[in-house]
């Protein structure tokens, strides 16, 4: 059975799952507007594994009991200075998700609880993918400048995204 106290942090990172898909929405939005169709897609696909992580969060908490507290979540940031901005913000966001995933498996280490251990490994996992994939797009995107010939073949590489949810390991 999960304690309260992770059982209160698990429903804190199934809400901050859900802002991640917001905030990647907003910025397909602000991508979007700046006619970068291919940037909008890459954070539309975004938004697709965020809200895939949310559901982990949801199936995990019910399987093992808990109560789940659907609880709102803040606006995200609708405004940028630019494409290289928008990124940059984004790996500082993917950043502070591993630090509360870290946050959150230690709460299960000091507890014990090896099955929610074991869950969150996949999520430690998945977050040093996300990283690496961000920080490797705002070196890239640092690099360019304001190459609009770099730009434009960046956004038609990332037009090419597609979401492919994860083979479940059960």
């Amino acid at each position: 059975m999960l304690s309260q106290k992770l059982l209160d942090a698990l429903n804190e990172q199934l809400k901050w799952e859900f802002y991640s898909a917001h905030l990647y929405l907003a910025m397909a939005a602000y991508c979007h507007d700046q006619g970068l169709d291919g940037f909008a897609n890459f954070f539309r696909v975004q938004v697709q594994e965020e809200t895939f992580h949310a559901m982990k969060f949801f199936d995990y908490i019910n399987q093992r009991g808990g109560r789940i507290v659907i609880s709102g979540i803040d606006q995200p940031q609708n405004e940028y200075a630019s494409i290289l901005d928008v990124f940059t913000k984004a790996y500082e966001h993917e950043q502070l998700v591993t630090k509360r995933i870290y946050a959150l498996s230690d709460i299960a280490m000091e507890e014990k609880e090896h099955a929610t251990i074991s869950f969150l490994k996949w999520f430690i996992d998945e977050q040093m993918e996300e990283e690496e994939t961000f920080g490797n797009l705002v070196k890239k995107l640092s690099r360019i400048q304001n190459d609009q010939h770099a730009i434009y073949a960046l956004d038609a590489e990332l037009a090419q995204r597609v979401f492919t949810p994860p083979v479940p390991t059960k």
